[in-house]
């Protein structure tokens, strides 16, 4: 690995995640994934569909389907228990409390059947929060407003089809941040919105968790909005965590092979004569059955018989590569 310039240690983890894998039978859709999250750090994790982003988001929350199974350690600032072997009970009382989500669709989120504002009110309610029916219903107005939702007082008896897909969003911001969490993900918040509501958005994201001082872990595979909202960036293939740094120099001298087809797929001025942009060979395997050793083998244009074996982690849990021929590494070239 080429020589890497000093970084500061990370802050205190609000947010510790060790070893953690996903299945289905004995088949692993993350596997071996460790990262930490500290107090006020925005943490982009980014890769293609299907790389296991929103599979590792959902078993943090505890909201994994029934057919998966989570392994490995999943630890939250002053909670005593591992959240993996929590009861539902209490992963539940943690749920919109500590722990807020923001999803990427926000209709199939949201309860159809209840008024928006009932349903900002039931969070402040069900975690103590705020006592009484009439104090809840101020306090979801408050936080309606403070998302910037115009008219909040119509727009909390509202039912979601009611509103538009920013609208939405906005209601589901103001639902997660409700009871000033610890940790706050947001898993594509911005991909169904239109450039200027999605800057809207990102903005109120961003003050969100600026006033509470929470951990933000922000999932997207849009590259120039994670460079904008976050300070480290996590890049995910296969279910494995491939890459990880701050973002500027992350961005700016990529060492995965994956994580620089993902920027050259994004550089809109790097066209062919055609009109195309550069692609990564290959596509993610529909199956989610990714190869043994370097998941990213059988696409990567530095591979060869020694990914066959999975290179292992060079460099800290926080800026560090999985790769048996990273740039910058001075093997790149030498392989064989």
């Amino acid at each position: 690995m080429g020589a890497v310039s000093a970084r500061p240690d990370p802050p205190p983890a609000v947010l510790d995640v060790a070893g953690l894998s996903v299945r289905t039978g004995d088949h692993a859709l993350v596997e071996d994934v460790s990262f930490h999250l500290g107090a006020g750090e925005r943490v982009g994790l980014i890769g293609e569909s299907g790389s296991g982003k929103s599979l590792t988001a959902l078993a943090i929350m505890g909201l994994l389907p029934d057919e998966l199974s989570a392994s490995g350690h999943i630890r939250l600032r002053e909670v005593e228990r591992d959240l993996l072997s929590a009861s539902e009970t209490e992963r539940s009382t943690l749920r919109g409390d500590r722990l807020g989500m923001v999803f990427q669709e926000p209709m199939t989120a949201l309860n159809p059947l209840m008024r928006v504002g009932a349903q900002v009110a039931e969070v402040l309610r069900i975690h103590g929060a705020v006592s009484g029916r009439e104090a809840a219903t101020d306090r979801a107005r408050d936080l309606l407003a403070a998302v910037e939702l115009p008219d909040p007082e119509r727009i909390a008896r509202r039912y979601p089809h009611q509103l538009s897909g920013g609208q939405r969003q906005r209601v589901m911001l103001a639902m997660a941040l409700a009871n000033g969490p610890d940790l706050l993900i947001c898993d594509e918040p911005t991909t169904a919105l239109d450039v200027t509501v999605q800057a809207q958005m990102l903005k109120l994201i961003d003050d969100g968790v600026a006033a509470r001082d929470s951990a933000l872990l922000f999932i997207s595979h849009d590259l120039a909005v994670v460079a904008t909202v976050c300070d480290r960036i996590l890049v995910m293939y296969g279910g494995r965590i491939v890459e990880a740094g701050p973002t500027r120099a992350l961005l700016t001298r990529p060492r995965h092979p994956y994580t620089e087809g993902l920027m050259a797929a994004s550089d809109l001025e790097a066209v062919d004569a055609a009109g195309r942009l550069p692609t990564i060979a290959g596509s993610v395997p529909p199956d989610g059955r990714f190869p043994d050793g370097c998941v990213f083998r059988n696409r990567c244009p530095r591979g060869d018989d020694a990914c066959q074996a999975w290179p292992g982690w060079t460099g800290e849990q926080h800026d560090g590569v999985a790769c048996w021929y990273p740039s910058g590494s001075g093997r790149e070239a030498g392989r064989g």
